[in-house]
This record gives C-alpha cells, sequence and structure tokens, in this order.
C-alpha cells in the first residue's frame, strides 16, 4: 500500500472519529446537559476509547469549542445582510423576526439546554461569547433605521427582546402561540415602543 494513500485513509479516519466524537456530544448536552456529560459517556456513545476523546480534544474547552464549530456548520444562523437590503424598516423587521424565530424553532433543543448550563458552566459561556455578539450586531441592524431618533434607545431594548430565543420560547412553548403570531405581536409590541401604532414607515 503506497505510503501517500496510507496517510490519507489515516486522516480521512482521524476526521471520522472526530466528527463521532463531537456528534456523540452534541446528542449528549442535549439530552442530559453539559455538566451531566462525562468523557466515559462521550466515549462510549462515540464507540471511541476515553484516551481517544483526550487525543482530539485536550480539555473541555477544546472539547466545546469542537462541538460548537460543528453545530454551526450544520445550523446556521440567519444572515443579517439578506435583511439589510430591504429598505422599508417595519418590512424589514417583520422579514427578519420570520427567519430568527425559524431559527430559534429549529435549534430549540440545543438553545433551550445551552440557557441551562451556562450558569454552571463558564467556559460553555465564554466558547458562545462570538454568538452573543451575533445577536447584538442583529439588534443593531435592526435599530440602525431609528438611530437618532427620541426614542432609539426604547427601541433598541425592545427588538433585543424580541429577537431572543427566551421570548420565542415564553411565546411559543408556554403561551402555545404559532410563530407568526408571535412575530405579529412582538411587531405590536415594537410600535407602542415608539408611540406609532399601527406600525408606520
Amino acid at each position: 500500500m503506497p505510503r501517500q494513500y496510507r496517510l490519507k485513509k489515516r486522516a480521512k479516519d482521524q476526521a471520522e472519529t472526530r466528527t463521532r466524537i463531537v456528534e456523540a456530544t452534541i446528542s449528549l448536552h442535549q439530552e442530559i446537559g453539559g455538566p451531566a456529560t462525562t468523557i466515559s459517556a462521550i466515549a462510549e456513545r462515540a464507540s471511541v476509547e476515553r484516551a481517544t476523546v483526550y487525543r482530539h480534544f485536550p480539555d473541555e474547552r477544546a472539547l466545546l469549542q469542537g462541538c460548537t464549530g460543528h453545530y454551526l456548520s450544520q445550523n446556521p444562523p440567519p444572515n443579517p445582510a439578506k435583511w439589510a437590503g430591504i429598505d422599508n424598516r417595519i418590512e424589514r423587521l417583520q422579514i427578519a423576526l420570520a427567519d430568527i424565530y425559524a431559527y430559534h424553532r429549529r435549534t430549540e433543543a440545543m438553545m433551550a439546554r445551552a440557557i441551562i448550563d451556562i450558569p454552571q458552566m463558564p467556559v460553555l459561556a465564554a466558547v458562545l461569547s462570538p454568538m452573543f455578539a451575533y445577536w447584538e450586531s442583529v439588534r443593531d441592524l435592526l435599530a440602525a433605521p431609528w438611530a437618532g431618533e427620541e426614542k432609539a434607545s426604547l427601541y433598541q431594548a425592545a427588538i433585543g427582546h424580541a429577537i431572543a430565543f427566551q421570548t420565542w420560547q415564553s411565546l411559543v412553548r408556554n403561551e402555545g402561540i404559532p410563530d407568526d403570531a408571535a412575530v405579529e405581536l412582538m411587531m405590536g409590541m415594537v410600535c407602542a415602543a415608539l408611540a406609532q401604532p399601527p406600525c408606520g414607515v
């Protein structure tokens, strides 16, 4: 067997093993939470030895970074560039909320667990800091058309609340309303914050 072929096969096998470890960790985190997920459980689910897990991920931060990167590659958040090209600021907000709520629905299992785990796992908060920054940039983008207006800061707070996963979860899961009704309700809240109901352009 040629040496180059052996090296390629070894690299492929290592990549596949790494993916199995990451996917096993993600599934366990969603099922029982990060604090309860042990290296032994990950190894068992991935069908590898504990030493193999440590060889690919020497510490908790490396493992969480690998999981986050893999999960987001499979579940990329909405691209704000789509909304930035919409001139009508009310239409922009409505379309953005619909996209965001669809994303919250798609990633609900992981996001709900992350909210529970973050207070117990400071390293998770650090690893997820780019996602926190992403949602802040989304808030700022959607608030930008009102920049400089008297109630701009109030609008920014309202939009920050409207796009939050916890807001979607409360409306859709706790109160039982569909996504489109949740969007309509949050549009009404934002308009009320601006003292311009119904939404005017």
